[in-house]
């Protein structure tokens, strides 16, 4: 898969000249409702033997549309990530638009001449409710008529599950919820998350249940605290863990927020590795304790449920 950046106003030099069918979204967890949009984009290539393209931006549109403090929005997927599932999904052109003001301020046709016709579309392919500007105007009901017969305009319907449309939003409260088997339900794969190993204050050290501190980005969104059945890639191997996302309240109130795993069965040292973490399911909430020898009782419990979560994993 090829990534292509085009910032407003691109040179037409950056485009590949072949046709295309082009999926259009923004793709935020690239869940189930998101796949079978690609997935119908991917099908029509096929038949028609062109290249799938996919468009999507580098951030969200409200903090260009509604001057939305950028550090405030948690994303499902890094781009990193969106990547990674994007080229599974068999996508040969993946468009990373930068939502600038400039981008913004494009009319309909405008967005239409130069990011669906510019980009050699035959086909374009988009959810129901896909906008592209203000939603009375740029709607996919009105991309036939700002096509002006370039293109052939494919609208997918809402995937549901449980009598509910599958979207970021309810996804968002699943992960707010610690309900992390619905999240994965509706993603179509478990949660994760992308970081970094750094150096913490190594008390779980002397806890007797050293774990790696994960630094993640600011923008991502993450589970609600409390205790969790983890795996946790390092190189190219997933280990089973037992992860935390909390305050450490049992010790002082008002600290960081921190993300911490502990590997089971596993003395490496990894310190400044790229890591990634997926989140099962969640043990307990957290909660803080009268002292270290409250807590470490509790650690003990906490990583007996994960053994045998795991153990029940692979019956």
């Amino acid at each position: 898969m090829e990534v292509i950046e085009l910032r407003h106003p691109y040179t037409k030099e950056t485009i590949p000249e072949e046709e295309v069918v082009l999926v259009l979204g923004f793709f935020d967890g690239v869940h189930k409702g998101h796949q079978k949009v690609i997935e119908t984009g991917r099908k029509i290539a096929n038949k028609q033997g062109l290249k799938l393209a996919v468009m999507t931006f580098n951030q969200h549109p409200s903090i260009v549309f509604k001057k939305t403090n950028p550090n405030d929005v948690k994303y499902l997927t890094s781009l990193e990530q969106k990547e990674r599932l994007m080229s599974q999904l068999g996508v040969d052109y993946l468009y990373i638009v930068d939502f600038t003001s400039l981008f913004a301020s494009l009319s309909p046709q405008e967005f239409v001449d130069k990011y669906i016709i510019d980009l050699h579309a035959k086909y374009a392919v988009a959810g129901f409710d896909y906008t592209y500007g203000l939603a009375d105007v740029a709607n996919m009901q009105r991309l036939p008529q700002y096509s002006r017969g370039y293109f052939e305009v494919v609208t997918v319907s809402k995937k549901t599950q449980d009598s509910d449309k599958i979207s970021s939003t309810r996804i968002r409260e699943c992960l707010d919820q610690g309900n992390m088997e619905k999240a994965a339900d509706l993603l179509g794969y478990t949660y994760e998350i992308d970081g970094i190993v750094v150096h913490g204050d190594a008390r779980g050290r002397t806890l007797g249940f050293p774990t790696a501190n994960i630094k993640v980005d600011s923008n991502t969104r993450l589970p609600k605290e409390g205790v969790y059945a983890t795996e946790i890639k390092i190189g190219e191997t997933w280990y089973p863990a037992m992860g935390s996302i909390g305050h450490n309240d049992t010790f002082e109130q008002g600290r960081q927020l921190t993300v911490e795993v502990y590997i089971l069965d596993f003395t490496q040292d990894v310190y400044g590795e790229q890591v990634s973490v997926q989140w099962n399911h969640l043990l307990r909430d957290q909660v803080a304790f009268n002292g270290a020898e409250e807590l470490i009782q509790q650690l003990k419990k906490d990583e007996e449920d994960t053994r045998q979560y795991f153990a029940a994993m692979k019956r």
